[in-house]
């Protein structure tokens, strides 16, 4: 499913929420969880694959192959990928929309950080010339066939509010599908934002325990947000529910008297569409 689906969704009025994802089965799980569009989150990818915090470790390469996973087992859905700063200058973006595009994305989202980058919600961040955040921007956009591109600043931790908000008006003028100013630390910031950039699609990025405060969509779209990325909230339930199994068996040496912390043989099967297999393979059996 390419850009179009989003822009559709979002052009009717709808306020679109995205969960973050990892890998094919994390992305599984939230489509069956009726999500129409899916954000592959870097900071969980990099985690997940590698097993390093978002620190400019993880490859446009490995990004791409992970989406392409996930595109491919949830057709259904529109997936957007964190593309972080396109993998280095003007020419480095272009090759990663085209592998995105490639993998099935139907989105991208480009910021402006030095590299390599952190996360949005970390101390240390840096930002690159405006001129050189907005050469890749316009890349994107000549090079794109649907994707739906993103434009992320992060000038709001390292030069101010007024800084983030400047280059973001100047991503809206270039075209992009949406902004995002990332990590406001107050309503305070949010409403200035929106205020400053009326008729864009405005993005939020909802983390918990983050620095910006934690809304509910209805009050997003009160304050004028309409794309919404809870990008971390499934990884870290997963976190926290294998840690405990983990520590359970390491303890007690089994789960017999815990299996209340466990999905059972049966429900796994139904999420991995087990029977659909099963069909599959009757299908195409030599007659006993």
């Amino acid at each position: 499913m390419n850009g179009d689906h989003l822009r559709s969704l979002l052009a009717s009025h709808q306020t679109v929420l995205m969960p973050g994802v990892w890998d094919a089965l994390s992305a599984r799980l939230a489509s069956d969880a009726g999500f129409e569009v899916l954000f592959l989150s870097g900071y969980a990818t990099a985690a997940s694959l590698l097993g390093l915090p978002d620190f400019g470790y993880l490859t446009q390469a490995e990004m791409s192959e992970v989406a392409r996973r996930v595109c491919r087992t949830v057709g259904g859905c529109a997936v957007v990928v964190d593309g972080d700063t396109g993998g280095g200058n003007a020419l480095n973006t272009i090759r990663t929309v085209e592998l995105f595009e490639a993998a099935g994305a139907a989105g991208i989202f480009l910021e402006d950080q030095v590299w390599p980058k952190k996360c949005g919600h970390m101390a240390g961040k840096r930002v690159v010339p405006r001129e050189d955040w907005l050469g890749k921007l316009q890349a994107a956009l000549d090079h794109r066939w649907k994707m739906f591109v993103v434009a992320r600043t992060d000038a709001r931790s390292a030069l101010g509010l007024d800084e983030a908000i400047l280059r973001a008006r100047m991503a809206a003028e270039l075209g992009v599908d949406a902004v995002f100013v990332e990590a406001p630390e107050s309503i305070e910031d949010m409403e200035a934002v929106a205020d400053a950039l009326p008729g864009v699609v405005l993005v939020a990025n909802m983390i918990e325990a983050g620095k910006t405060p934690l809304l509910s969509p209805d009050e997003l779209h009160g304050l004028g947000y309409d794309l919404i990325v809870s990008p971390l909230t499934g990884l870290y339930a997963m976190a926290r529910s294998v840690a405990t199994v983990y520590q359970v068996l390491a303890d007690q040496g089994t789960l017999r008297k815990h299996l209340d912390l466990l999905t059972t043989f049966d429900d796994f099967n139904r999420a991995v569409d087990l029977e659909g297999h099963y069909r599959l393979e009757a299908r195409y059996q030599a007659p006993e």
